[in-house]
């Protein structure tokens, strides 16, 4: 196992894998040593092993566990590990949800590596943020319902349709014309 924590070293853990090859690129070019898994089970057994200073976590991932189950147990292994959760399908209950369970940071996709570097240095939350004063529209309050309910149901789009009161064909196609991508 490494030691406490090996300061660059970095866990990427998305499920696409040209996406998650050119992530771990871009990043080795930058001085990190990569580790790459593509589910929670994966993250477990890498845990094992290694101790990295970084993650990036895909929330949407194939299979039985979200990015927020990842998120959770990267943070139970390593309480000082900085995570940035990514997303295209970026909501406000789902950021706030990887926030409470640890990640450092939400970014939505397409997002590179100079933000994901960003994000990694920005540990406390700013005052600076601008507010609006334009109020959330319908179609907006729908897609972060979705998002939420999503994540209560871990992805599953059968059961999320039924706690939506709608057909499992109508979730997938609001999924397929919102996605970030």
């Amino acid at each position: 196992m490494d030691s406490p924590q090996t300061p660059r070293q970095l866990l990427i853990v998305e499920d696409d894998e040209a996406f998650a090859r050119t992530l771990a690129r871009s990043f080795e070019r930058r001085g990190y040593r990569v580790l790459q898994a593509a589910s929670l089970l994966e993250v477990q057994a890498l845990l094992k092993e290694h101790c990295p200073g970084f993650a990036v976590v895909d929330l949407k991932l194939k299979g039985e566990a979200s990015g927020l189950a990842c998120v959770q147990t990267l943070r139970g292994a390593h309480a000082d590990m900085l995570i940035v959760v990514l997303t295209g399908f970026a909501s406000i209950a789902t950021a706030v949800e990887a926030v409470k369970l640890g990640a450092c940071h939400y970014l939505a996709k397409p997002s590179n590596t100079d933000d994901i570097e960003a994000a990694f240095g920005l540990r406390a939350g700013s005052t600076e943020v601008e507010l609006t004063n334009r109020s959330s529209s319908i179609k907006t309050l729908e897609w972060e319902r979705i998002n939420e309910v999503l994540a209560q149901t871990e992805f599953n789009l059968s059961e999320a349709a039924r706690r939506l009161g709608m057909h499992r064909r109508t979730l997938i196609r609001k999924l397929e014309k919102k996605q970030v991508r």
